[in-house]
This record gives structure tokens, sequence and C-alpha cells, in this order.
């Protein structure tokens, strides 16, 4: 997290804890970590200080879900404009509210300040263009279309539209005036400005082209963005052009929607719209631009009555992006993010301001680039953001409201860290920090745990506060999630900066797990027959595992959990196993024996950290074997903490004895003799019975049971043609290990 830990902070985290080797430590010291907490008055700079914030005046809470526009009419007055019931406010420089007009439609997108003190207001969807004047608004023009999303007006007294589903411009001159302007063949044109010569810049969407448009029906593509929509122009005195864009996460789950119902365009977060009965549904909500997800806490407005195209997020996509077009037409990305929507942008001396829904944030980037988070409304989103008078104003939304930042510095604030994940339950131990002082200022700290991922009623409380910057014990108890609270207090003028905190925790230490253990043989060379060799070979490609939910793999198909080893197959045994430790600690092993008659296990090596062992298979006698792995973390845990798991294998036969074997003639009479075999194994089943008879192929032999699986077994074998003169028969038997134990009759 952040740059690499200082000096100090590492002291103090260690101090005072169970064992430094397993102490972890939680930082936060960049301005990407100190983004993702929550921020009440309080300020964030690029290089990562945390400060108290301009101070943030409520102007204005409308009750009503969302403020969509804002404009500084000519005496100064500012006009809000919102949703979803298509409410126009006014706030006079005295800072005085009211109620200016209702819209017939439940939306009001787009305001426009008139040079004559008038303000035109836009109603959607399928509404009008409205010029309120001295408190009544008439029907200035209609351009036919289902929405209106800005509106701009020129000093000269033109008016421009900007219109969806068909993404048009038009241009109007007087009441019921207009003309169709541009056709750009979007779906929407989502932003108007102008430039230094006059010339009308248009954004647009799904394709975020930004258009130049010269003349009727002639425009130049100055710049087709990656992301779908351009949501703000703003241009500065040389020509720069400024343009937020953003809906790069999102894509559409096409669902049931009302007959008529258009596609949702990609743009903000899903949004939660109600009507009034009267109003068609299928003509609102899917193509409602910004889309902030009203509070579910409230109770609704109006009654809702369809359901629209779901929108989809994907992860890992970018959002949004700022975006300076230089007066050459070289583009470049100032801003862009993956978590954050870019909603508005205002061009402020040498510095872009730009709102997002990242709980409402304003962020600064000056002309060196760099980067501010500037305030918090903590709203969902602010939508808005206006230059009036000699402040910025900022509209929000989840609930609308307007806000201004002053001059002045806020005396308090409070920044919440995010929630840290110690993966298991955990130790908390000191907190420690590091900030500039002032003489009227202070911060202190709380902090509080739970086993929840989300600081709920289950939490502990906020600890009792502590100022002590160089470690501080709190009394959070022991739990697996952790928060941090700095509390910042200033004079007005002055503010303590916060640029590094970091907690030191002790994890619970998890037992490792040994999951299976893995007995093979190694062939090695030995002096032997190639027949023999090849009998031992067949026999050698042997292995058994045995996991640790006690299961083994089978030796045959009918699932016996007992290895065999043979002194023929190998000399050589190797014990492998599969270990882990949930904390990724160092694993050392010791490894055990004992025979199936035996009560206590012998040691065969320990203190070692590899996960298999070769011996000389020859040190067990013929028996059956079990083998014992101990895994244990206690290198790097104190002890009390250490912990360690075990696992034992199936058992394994070590068989180095061949059958006992041997062989008589019952009856030879014309021809046809009669022969007996038995077999006897000391340590395992005999498995494979064969004759040879005068030096010819093997031939497979059965019982007088019928099926070879004892230590012990009979065979009779009858030759009914044979030669006159003297025969040799040759009887192999094996057991479960390999080995060939041989007889041999002469038939005369």
């Amino acid at each position: 997290m952040g740059s690499s830990r200082p000096v100090w902070l590492a002291l103090a985290a260690s101090a005072g804890l169970l064992s430094a080797s397993t102490t972890a430590v939680w930082e936060i010291n960049s301005f990407a970590e100190f983004a993702k907490g929550r921020l009440q008055s309080l300020s964030l700079h690029q290089d990562g200080r945390l400060a108290l914030a301009p101070h943030l005046d409520l102007l204005l809470a409308t009750e009503q879900a969302v403020v969509w526009s804002m404009v500084e009419a000519r005496d100064g007055s500012l006009w809000v404009a919102t949703g979803h019931r298509g409410k126009v406010f006014r706030i006079d420089t005295a800072g005085k509210a009211e109620l200016v007009w209702s819209a017939p439609e439940p939306e009001v997108f787009a305001l426009a300040a008139a040079a004559d003190g008038s303000v035109f207001a836009a109603s959607s969807p399928d509404g009008k263009i409205y010029r309120i004047h001295h408190g009544k608004a008439e029907e200035y023009y209609s351009p036919g279309a289902k929405y209106v999303w800005r509106l701009l007006a020129t000093e000269e007294g033109v008016l421009y539209a900007g219109t969806g589903d068909r993404g048009r411009v038009y241009r109007i001159t007087a009441p019921g005036k207009g003309e169709l302007y541009f056709d750009s063949g979007q779906t929407h044109i989502t932003a108007l400005a102008l430039d230094p010569q006059g010339r009308l810049l248009a954004g647009s969407e799904p394709n975020g082209i930004i258009y130049r448009i010269s003349a009727p029906h002639k425009a130049f593509a100055l710049y087709d963005a990656s992301l779908p929509e351009i949501r703000s122009l703003r241009v500065a005195p040389d020509g720069t052009i400024y343009a937020g864009a953003m809906g790069g996460s999102l894509t559409q789950k096409n669902l049931p929607s009302s007959p008529g119902a258009p596609a949702s365009p990609l743009s903000g977060p899903s949004i939660s719209v109600t009507v009034t009965e009267q109003v068609d549904q299928a003509q609102i909500g899917a193509d409602l631009r910004p889309k902030p997800t009203v509070d579910t806490n409230k109770a609704p407005l109006m009654q809702p009555a369809a359901t629209y195209p779901a929108v989809v997020e994907l992860g890992g996509a970018e959002k949004s992006a700022l975006y300076r077009i230089n007066p050459d037409h070289t583009v470049e990305t100032l801003w862009s993010s993956q978590e954050e929507n870019l909603y508005d942008l205002v061009l402020w001396q040498d510095e872009v301001l730009f709102s997002t829904d990242g709980q409402g944030r304003i962020y600064r980037l000056d002309r060196n680039r760099r980067l501010t988070l500037l305030a918090q409304t903590g709203e969902g989103e602010t939508t808005k953001l206006k230059l009036a008078g000699a402040g910025l104003v900022a509209g929000t939304g989840t609930m609308g409201k307007v806000f201004r930042l002053t001059p002045s510095v806020a005396r308090q604030g409070i920044y919440e860290s995010p929630v840290h994940d110690a993966g298991a339950v955990a130790q908390w131990g000191q907190i420690s920090w590091r900030a500039s002082k002032c003489a009227a200022c202070s911060l202190t700290f709380r902090t509080r745990s739970g086993n929840s991922a989300r600081p709920d009623q289950t939490w502990s409380d906020w600890s009792d506060p502590v100022a002590n910057p160089i470690g501080a014990l709190t009394s959070s108890p022991n739990a697996r999630f952790y928060q941090w609270r700095a509390e910042f207090a200033g004079d007005g003028v002055q503010s303590p900066v916060l640029t590094a905190v970091s907690v030191a925790y002790l994890p619970q230490n998890h037992t490792p797990v040994v999951r299976s253990i893995q007995v093979t043989t190694q062939q090695v060379a030995v002096a032997a027959s190639s027949a023999v060799k090849t009998a031992a070979n067949a026999s050698a490609a042997y292995t058994i595992t045995v996991t640790d939910s006690g299961e083994s793999t089978p030796q045959t198909s009918a699932g016996s959990p007992v290895q065999t080893v043979g002194r023929s197959s190998a000399q050589q045994i190797q014990i492998s196993w599969q270990a882990e430790d949930p904390d990724n600690d160092p694993l050392t092993y010791a490894l055990y024996y004992r025979g199936e008659d035996e009560n206590e296990w012998k040691l065969l090596r320990a203190g070692f950290g590899e996960t298999s062992l070769t011996f000389d298979g020859a040190i067990f006698a013929d028996g059956k074997y079990l083998f014992r792995v101990v895994a244990s973390d206690k290198t790097v845990n104190a002890l009390g903490r250490a912990r360690e798991a075990e696992l034992v294998s199936a058992p394994v036969l070590f068989d180095y004895t061949p059958p006992q074997v041997s062989a008589r003639l019952l009856r030879y009479e014309g021809g046809k003799a009669e022969l007996e075999m038995t077999a006897s194994d000391s340590s395992s089943a005999l498995r494979r019975a064969e004759y040879s008879a005068d030096g010819g192929a093997w031939a497979p032999l059965a019982p007088v049971d019928g099926i070879i699986d004892g230590r012990q077994e009979r065979f009779l074998l009858t030759l009914p043609r044979l030669s006159a003169g003297e025969h040799v028969v040759v009887f192999r038997v094996y057991d479960s290990a390999g080995n060939p134990g041989l007889a041999k009759v002469i038939v005369r």
C-alpha cells in the first residue's frame, strides 16, 4: 500500500507485540489509499496530504431526487432544475430559495439564461422548451423530440437545444421559430458549448464524438472518444476544449420493457424512476441521461409502473475520463477512473474542477496535472458544477441538494478509513500516524473492529480518542475487520495535515494442513535375469496416496488400501506429501514410521523443509508399516502460537521374500501326466501362477479353489498328450510384491 514504509512507522508498529516476525502492518500514506475512505469536510492532495477542506454551505435542499441543471441568471440569482417531479427553483443573491415553476413533465434536464434576464427550461419526456420571465413560464419552442438534454443561450439571443432519442441540434431564434441545425446520426446530443470563434461544439452518445458545427448541417468531428458518452464540454479562452466522458464500464442487459421504450443509454449508475400515472412510462426512464440511484429508504414520490433495460457494470473497465483537446486538435487524457463516473466540469483560472459519483466528490486538477480531492458532498453523486458569484456551487443526486464552497476552511472534519480485512481474527495493536501541527489545531483517532465485512450493529463502539502519534493502543477487541477514524479540528484558517497512518496487528495463526501422503518405489540396478526384471517392472510402476480426508488411491480396481513393496522391484522408498499453511508460513516436517504390530512411532527424520524423503527400503523387514508426517510452523511463530498438523499413510506392505513353491508328479500313464504344485508366502497374498512345459511359453494356472487370493494355494495340472521320453515342467508363482517362486518337476 502506497510507498515504502517509513522507519518510524515500522518501529512503532512492532513495539510491544508478541512476535515481530509475525506482526503485520496496515499502512495508508498515499492519495490512492486515502481516497478509498470517507471524507467529511476534508481535502486530499495528490501527494497524500489530508487536511480540512473549504467549507460547504447548504444553499438548498430541494426535497427532490436529483439536481439536473443549474444556471446563473443576469441578476446573479441561481436557478436549479430537478427531477423526478420537474421542479425549477431560484436562489437569490441573499441565499433565499423559492420554487418558481413545476413542469407538466417529470424531468427538467436543461436550463439556460437569456440576455434579457429570463431563463429557458426544457422538460422531458416529449416535453417542450419554456421561457420563464417574472415568475411565469410560457411555451417557447417545441422541437418534437423525446428528450431535450442541453440548452445553450448566446449573447445574440440564439438558443441551441441538444436532443434525443434522435441526436439533433436545433437553433431557435424566437418564440416558435427554430430550425434543425445539425443531425448527428447519433442517439443523443449530451453536451453543448461555444468556442471563442462562436462555433458550436456538441458531444454525443453512444459513440462519444465531439463535433464542431460551423454552419447549418456542416460539422467537423474533433474527437471520437473510446467512452460512449460525452457528458460535459468546457472551452478555455485560448480555444482549448475540456471534455468529460463516461459510460465505459456499463452495458445493457435487455429485459422486458414497456412497448415503445427506447434502449437505455450507457451512462451513469442505474436509475430508479417514478412518475405520475398520467404519464406514459414507456417514454421515460430508460433514456434518462444522468442516472442517480433514488434513495430507497425514503417513500416513493410516485407510483412506478414499468421495467426498463438493466444497466450492468463490467469490472476492470474504464468508467470515465477527462480529456483536453488542444487548439491543434491533439488530445490528452488528463484523468481517468475505473471506479468513478465523471458528471460535470468547470474551468477556474488555470485549473479544472470536476465532479463524480464517488460519495459526491469534487476534484481539482491544476495546470501541472496535480490532483486534489477538494471536497466531498456526502451524497451519491455530484451531478452539476457551476461557477456562480464568487464561488463554486455544486448540485447533487440521491437527494437533490445545492452546496456552495466558501473561501474559509472548515473548522472540523472527519476521515473514516476503508475497512481492513486481516484475513482472520487478529489482535489489534498500536496505531501511529504522521501529521504536521499548528497551534490552534488538533488531531485525534478512534478505532473499532468487528467480524462482518461492513460495519454494523455487531461491531464494537468507537474507542476512546487517542492523541499520541508515535504509537497508542486502543481498546478495540480482537476481530477480523478493523477501521480507524481521524478527527480534525482547526481555527477556520489553519488545519492539521495528515500524511501517513500505520496500524500493527497480529493475525490468528492458522493450523497447517497436510493434504496427502504418497509412497512410491524407485527401482535401482540389480543383478537379475531379464525375465525377472520384466516381471518386476510390471509391479514397480505403483503409487499409493492417502489424503487428509482419509481416502487412498486403490492398488487395483478392487480398491485395496495396502501397498506392497518387494525387493525385486525397488531398493529405495520415497515418501512425499503435500502440505500448506493458510498464513503462508514456512513449514518444517518430521517423518515417523511404525510396524502394524508395533505401538510406538519411530522417528526417521525431523526439522527439514523438504516435502519428500528417500531411504533404503532394505531397512524394513517384511511386514506392514504406516508412515506419519507432522507439519509445523514453529520456526516463525512464538511459543504457544505455533501450530502443527499430521497425516498417517495407508498401510504399506514390505515383502522381500519370494513364495515357497513345491511340485510333484502324481501319476504318469499313457502319455497323460498329472502334477500337483503348492505355494505359500509368509508376508503377502499370492497373485499369479503359471507353468512352462519343455521350455515353452508360460501359460496361466488356476488354483484348485478357482481364485488366487490367499497366502497358500494348491494347484493341479494335467498334461494329456505327452510324447514318449523325458519332459520338464517348471512352475512359477508371484506374490503381491512381484517376488517370484519357482519349482521344477521331471516327468519320465
